[in-house]
């Protein structure tokens, strides 16, 4: 078990997030939960900012990944900046007290209330990812008296050599501009009266365990920025984005001080600040869902244990047939049979896992590693369910950082008309 290690490891068969045994969190706040380890996200944080010492550099985490307030929290307060992309993304992080100049925005459908918001909190800039949205953004700063920086996000044409459905960097892709387009997009960026060109980005997609295409794209950027800044455009920062890969499985993954150090080789003696968009490998193995074994049984040549947590608390499965490692949480007698891993939904896909060897019985608890990444912020309500806690494990110390939802809040805001 290596996912999450050292500090979320097993001793004498029980699960422990640092000093926090699973089942004495299960015990007092119920199931499914959601837990992190701050000592993880801590951990993964400085992989990166020890290797960026020494160069001018900002870490902005994606948001996206986990946009719980405690966790924006603690990395703002190490001194991240953040992706965003979205104006409810950019609340999250203010609330948690992140710094809005630390604030890049990304995505292709920004609207112009959205545009409106991060022009008045005062972001860094904007990644452009259109001609037409960079002429919305001029015409919304200018009806504010404002002057908005942005970077163009550009389409570098690169396979990332991940999953189709998370790949962004290729001409086919809705992201970004095409790379033969951009200069011409640069110039008349310059020329327009409410936009100020501070740099230029690119993201090529995520849970890239190769590093090499990141290299690629980064070398396309490079030459890019040299040509550009040949011709009078004025840029201040360059970001190769985000995307390294975390192991779930067995998978190889790139080291992190490694990549960094060349990036910072590539980028030379340039003066350019370098920003990288981190979000899967600063707190996917820092959590894990916890989760009740409901109910054995056999269906012919299939063992099925289900469980109280289901594709509304963990998509990734469903959409992507991702993996994640499934283990009991505390040592059982019963024999160990090969399990698919379901939950209540009522769909085909509520499966978590295929054949994974346990030794279980109903009423034992059960963890699904590296479940840190895109698990609560990808969940729903779908059957009317309510979403899980989440807790922070901070060595003797445990927070829940997320209430339990409660089946009232779900039609909360639901309104019966009144009849005429």
């Amino acid at each position: 078990m290596t996912p999450g290690a050292p500090f979320i490891v097993r001793k004498d068969g029980h699960l422990f997030i640092d000093q926090w045994a699973a089942k004495r969190v299960a015990d007092q706040l119920g199931t499914p939960c959601f837990v992190y380890s701050k000592a993880a996200l801590v951990h993964a944080w400085h992989q990166y900012a020890d290797a960026l010492e020494g160069t001018p550099h900002l870490i902005c985490y994606a948001v996206k990944a986990n946009s719980n307030l405690a966790i924006l929290n603690l990395f703002a307060q190490l001194g991240a900046g953040f992706d965003i992309v979205s104006g409810g993304e950019l609340a999250r992080v203010l609330k948690a007290g992140g710094r809005a100049d630390r604030v890049v925005f990304s995505g292709v459908g920004k609207t112009e209330a959205e545009m409106r918001a991060a022009l008045y909190a005062g972001i860094k800039c904007f990644n452009i990812e259109s001609p037409s949205e960079l002429d919305r953004l001029n015409r919304v700063a200018g009806e504010m008296g404002k002057v908005a920086p942005i970077s163009i996000r550009v389409n570098p044409d690169v396979d990332a050599k991940t999953h189709a459905h998370i790949s962004t960097g290729k001409k086919e892709n809705k992201f970004g501009i095409g790379y033969d387009m951009a200069p011409d997009v640069y110039a008349k960026a310059l020329d327009l009266a409410n936009i100020r060109i501070t740099g230029i980005d690119a993201h090529i997609g995520s849970q890239v365990l190769d590093p090499e295409p990141l290299y690629a794209a980064m070398q396309r950027l490079l030459d890019l920025a040299d040509r550009l800044m040949a011709d009078g455009i004025p840029l201040h920062h360059i970001s190769n984005g985000g995307g390294l890969g975390i192991q779930y499985k067995d998978e190889k993954t790139a080291d992190i001080g490694a990549y960094v150090k060349r990036l910072r080789d590539m980028l030379g003696d340039r003066k350019l600040e370098l920003l990288l968009e981190p979000g899967r490998s600063m707190v996917g193995n820092a959590g894990v869902l916890l989760t009740k074994v409901e109910v054995l049984k056999t269906a012919g040549e299939k063992n099925f244990c289900v469980i109280d947590a289901a594709m509304n608390d963990l998509a990734r499965p469903a959409i992507y047939g991702a993996w994640h490692e499934i283990i009991a949480a505390s040592p059982d007698s019963a024999p160990v049979r090969n399990w698919d891993v379901v939950g209540p939904v009522c769909e085909s896909t509520d499966k978590l896992g295929e054949g994974r060897p346990m030794g279980i019985s109903e009423g034992d608890l059960v963890a699904i590693l590296s479940a840190g990444a895109y698990g609560m912020t990808m969940s729903s309500n779908y059957n009317t369910r309510p979403r899980a806690a989440e807790v922070l494990i901070d060595g003797e110390d445990a927070f829940v950082i997320r209430k339990r939802e409660v089946i009232a809040d779900l039609f909360r805001d639901e309104i019966i008309p009144e009849r005429a």
